[in-house]
């Protein structure tokens, strides 16, 4: 039985990454059996499963507190903040597992920084994608000094996790939103390794404050949470810096700090009204400093939720109360798609001295980089603008056979309800009148963009059919998924594809004569087709001119590109 009778002894605590000087991380056995003394020698941490991978591995995560508030029920009793810590969801990128140890073990064990769990609650993932950790080597992040030997990027089932958070493909993120859903936590912690270019940064980091996040939870976590947390990491000796995404191929055409799609940890978190900090550091430094630049930041952002527990908390709320308001009963614009703008201001990069030299390798100039720091201007372009707005309707009305997508949103804590009784409701039926299939998939999706239009129209949905009211804390995530003019929605990665098929046709010799007859029935109908022949492309395909009479005739399947989900944008009873 767990106890708080520790007699501290200093070498039975000692980490894999301290025993090997700060150069080895341990495996995922072994990472485990460290974190599973915690739950052994403290009353303050029990470990659980999160959920199983695609080769069977148990990913483990703990839950950490004072006040045996194990449970999401007992944390929101108790008013704590809850803050889940991620670590490898990029298993080649893991320091924050072995900084995760040493923080823990000042907490639990030495009890020197156990006041960060007066109102916090931990939940802490030491690894995430644990296939990905054991398919080990030393030669799998080349731009990567250290560890020894690192995992891998993807999962066994070659899925890049922080790709996956809308649309769930992989079990891993299934069992992590199933995890995320209930406990709901107040702040997210996302540690990773940056790849890329040389400079002086130790560390740094993103976090959403566009418009796909709530305002005052954006700017509560730029202008309060983060100057104190850089603060205290460069007190403890390590550089921070933004999160250095190029614009361009060089440095020199600047960085950018655009808003993340909800795929991704940050822009998820936000679809979910609640910040995400992105940690990233740097992978040119040694892998001792880039664990102790991930404890220094991780302690500093815990320290502060700590002591503004009660505000992180009410913005929390406010967001969530007013996400429905705004988006649901108010109906205002919801702005479904952002874009970077062209808006700059100067900063100030922190960068080392480099130098071109031409390959005969590449048969190109290749940028090299020398040790002697160096400070450059560059713009850096932190601003967005909504490209596309929609009103969100009272309720998306989703057929029963679609049972996959609709597991999907409950995975996200989307409440769903269903038809009791065969209904007849007004709806918008949305056509696809243009699709364009990427030419490679990705992420083991066929994506496919496309222009629509919409109809309004009475249908008759059977009992069973699925039902999505909009006002519900989870409508950001419900818009995503469910606009396909959304950039990460169920249509957009493809689950609906098939409804751009054409499944049955007509033979020209059958439907030839059914074509001159509506010709010559149809005064309104030829005039029609007379325009379309001033097309030279059209008029000189003889495919194409039976189709345009096809897709007029009631032989037509009138579910050819139409969206196979419809929203009802009027109120109906019984919901």
């Amino acid at each position: 039985m767990a106890t708080d009778n520790i007699t501290y002894n200093p070498e039975e605590w000692l980490t894999h990454f301290e025993k090997s000087g700060g150069v080895s991380s341990p495996s995922y056995d072994e990472t485990i059996k460290y974190f599973e003394k915690f739950a052994r020698k403290t009353k303050q941490a029990q470990i659980k499963s999160l959920g199983y991978s695609a080769k069977g591995r148990d990913i483990k995560y703990l839950v950490i507190s004072n006040d045996s508030d194990f449970t999401p029920k007992r944390a929101r009793r108790d008013g704590k903040v809850v803050v889940l810590i991620q670590n490898g969801i990029h298993s080649g990128e893991i320091e924050g597992k072995d900084a995760t140890m040493l923080l823990l073990r000042e907490i639990l064990i030495t009890k020197e920084k156990k006041d960060l769990l007066d109102n916090l609650v931990l939940l802490i993932i030491p690894v995430l994608n644990v296939d990905g950790h054991e398919r080990i080597s030393p030669h799998n992040r080349p731009n990567q000094n250290g560890p020894v030997e690192m995992g891998w990027r993807t999962t066994a089932e070659n899925l890049n996790l922080n790709r996956d958070y809308l649309k769930a493909a992989s079990p891993e993120m299934r069992a992590l939103l199933r995890m995320f859903s209930t406990w709901m936590p107040d702040f997210y912690i996302d540690n990773h390794t940056t790849n890329g270019m040389d400079y002086q940064y130790h560390i740094s980091y993103a976090m959403e404050d566009h418009d796909n996040i709530d305002k005052g939870l954006g700017d509560w976590g730029r202008d309060k949470l983060m100057p104190v947390v850089i603060n205290k990491v460069e007190a403890d000796g390590f550089l921070t810096g933004p999160y250095l995404e190029l614009k361009g191929g060089e440095i020199e055409q600047g960085i950018t700090s655009y808003p993340m799609l909800p795929r991704f940890s940050t822009g998820y978190a936000a679809a979910q009204n609640r910040l995400c900090l992105l940690v990233e550091t740097h992978s040119l430094k040694p892998f001792e400093n880039r664990v102790r630049s991930t404890k220094s930041m991780n302690e500093a952002v815990l320290g502060y939720l700590n002591k503004n527990s009660e505000e992180i908390k009410q913005l929390n709320k406010k967001a969530d109360l007013k996400a429905v308001s705004q988006y649901s009963l108010k109906k205002q614009d919801f702005p479904l798609v952002l874009q970077g703008a062209e808006d700059s201001v100067p900063f100030k990069f922190k960068g080392v001295k480099s130098y071109t030299k031409f390959s005969s390798v590449t048969g190109s100039h290749v940028r090299f980089y020398t040790d002697e720091p160096e400070e450059i201007v560059i713009p850096q372009f932190a601003k967005s603008v909504v490209a596309n707005a929609i009103k969100i309707p009272f309720a998306y009305i989703i057929p029963k056979e679609f049972n996959e997508a609709v597991r999907v949103l409950k995975l996200h804590g989307v409440k769903v309800k269903q038809l009791s009784a065969d209904t007849k409701l007004a709806v918008e039926k949305i056509t696809f009148t243009t699709a364009d299939f990427a030419p490679r998939p990705y992420e083991g999706r066929q994506r496919v963009e496309y222009s629509v239009s919409k109809t309004e129209e009475e249908i008759l949905f059977e009992k069973g059919t699925y039902v999505v009211l909009s006002a519900q804390r989870a409508i950001k995530v419900i818009a995503y998924l469910l606009e396909p003019e959304s950039e990460d929605s169920f249509m957009s990665w493809g689950y609906f594809n098939i409804f751009l098929e054409r499944k049955e046709y007509a033979e020209a010799y059958v439907f030839e004569p059914i074509a001159q007859k509506m010709l010559d029935e149809n005064p309104e109908l030829a005039k029609e087709f007379n325009k379309r022949l001033e097309d030279g492309n059209f008029a000189s395909s003889p495919g194409e001119r039976l189709d345009f009479f096809y897709r007029r005739s009631p032989y037509f399947d009138e579910r050819e590109n139409v969206y196979p989900v419809f929203r009802a944008v009027k109120k109906f009873k019984n919901f």
